[in-house]
């Protein structure tokens, strides 16, 4: 069976979670490859509504084995706050079934100051990062200072590597931002503590993984944001620190590329955003507040309203065409059902140059969108099931999106938040079901 990433195509937040939920049911294992818990996943099943920040979206099937891969950057006190809502809500979340990376980052307490002062210092250049220490967790990954899951379960080790990272962090805090130092009792004490707490899940993950690609199990590698989020393909430097594309997936996971044969593009039929930068489409009146109203959108992590806009073609052709998209699900169609008439963004003008891919953000910042409009359906989507049904403007609709991502397929369709507000479209001949 084939190994399946699920790739976010736009800005982040475009139903990553609820089209992993959707095939996990057919899985054996979902490996969540990047990220942390600066963005979550939306889930609305049977067991009710969740917001996923850290577990792969597998956890809602007792079959599936779920890892936080090597590529993620872990808070372990939000790990096992989420770990709590899951059985609080009867969910089984055991060791046997929930696997952290030995090599994943730790967000130290640290991390949290050192993301909150210097997005202060940023001033009117600020980020809009969701100040949960990613950004400076990645930063110690990439400067090899960076303390690992693996390491909170050593405690002659941790006593010697923190002492030494911390007297470096504490002379930044003193020296450059002003700040009181940190104690280095209390963060080993924290450090040790959660290493207790999480020395059953932390556990050497290769062959885990490994073992589900011998028996040829159907294995779903999980992103978190989106391709215009990617650290060097995205509107950079309003990115995330780790690659949510689809090459980021094969690293983050410990998959071999060739394995990967299904990339599926998560498409919301519109577009929102979390945070600073350029987003071309973005409606500031009436209509984008509709579009946040009737879609809730506010930010499953930090509550914040997204911002939203028409759908823009050109930021997924892009996605499509780094990620290599085998098949995209559109989520959320059904916000559109009352609307008369839709906007397509099918290119950028910049200074009255047509760009029909994504520039260089301090171009992007200057894109005003060249819109193609197509007409509404005005009727409910929310029940339908089979494409056939849909009304003929929502096919037509759907019909473009896919032509303009490249003439990239559809293999789902979402009408609505639950788990069960599906469509599936030939999805058999990607063999992820």
């Amino acid at each position: 069976m084939p190994v399946t990433a699920v790739v976010g195509a736009q800005w982040g937040d475009e139903g990553k979670g609820r089209v992993v939920d959707v095939l996990a049911s057919q899985a054996h294992m979902v490996v969540r490859y990047q990220g942390g818990d600066n963005a979550g996943h939306t889930v609305v099943n049977s067991y009710g509504k969740f917001a996923l920040h850290l577990m792969p979206c597998g956890v809602f099937y007792p079959h599936v084995h779920n890892v936080l891969g090597a590529g993620m950057a872990v808070n372990p006190q939000s790990f096992l706050t989420e770990m709590q809502m899951l059985n609080d809500a009867g969910l089984e979340t055991a060791p046997n079934r929930v696997h952290i990376s030995e090599r994943a980052q730790v967000v130290m307490p640290y991390h949290l100051l050192f993301d909150e002062l210097e997005e202060a210092a940023r001033g009117k250049n600020a980020q809009g990062t969701t100040k949960r220490g990613i950004g400076p967790c990645y930063t110690d990954k990439a400067a090899r200072v960076g303390v690992r899951m693996g390491d909170l379960t050593d405690a002659a080790y941790l006593r010697v590597y923190l002492r030494q990272v911390l007297d470096v962090k504490n002379r930044l805090l003193t020296r450059v931002y002003d700040h009181d130092p940190l104690s280095y009792d209390d963060v080993l004490e924290q450090a040790m503590a959660w290493g207790a707490q999480l020395a059953p899940y932390i556990k050497n993950t290769h062959p885990v993984v490994q073992q589900a690609l011998r028996e040829d199990r159907t294995v779903l590698l999980e992103g978190q944001l989106g391709a215009l989020r990617d650290i060097d393909w995205g509107i950079y430097p309003f990115v995330t620190s780790s690659s949510p594309i689809a090459g980021g997936s094969a690293a983050g996971a410990g998959v071999p590329p060739h394995r990967i044969e299904n990339i599926i593009g998560v498409v919301k039929a519109y577009t929102t955003a979390v945070g600073e930068g350029p987003v071309p489409t973005e409606l500031d009146g009436e209509m984008g507040e509709t579009l946040r109203e009737v879609g809730e959108e506010y930010g499953a992590t930090t509550g914040r309203p997204r911002r939203c806009g028409w759908f823009d073609a050109v930021a997924v052709r892009y996605a499509a065409e780094i990620c290599g998209f085998s098949a995209i699900a559109v989520t959320k169609i059904d916000v559109l059902d009352q609307l008369p008439t839709l906007r397509v963004c099918v290119a950028y003008d910049v200074d009255g140059t047509r760009h029909e891919t994504v520039p260089d953000t301090r171009l992007m910042a200057r894109a005003q969108p060249v819109y193609e409009e197509l007409p509404g359906w005005q009727e409910s989507t929310t029940d339908i099931r089979e494409w056939h049904d849909l009304p003929a403007n929502a096919q037509a609709y759907l019909e473009r999106v896919s032509e303009l991502a490249g003439g990239v397929p559809i293999c789902m369709v979402g009408v609505g938040p639950h788990r069960d507000d599906t469509l599936m479209v030939n999805l058999q001949q990607y063999e992820v079901a």
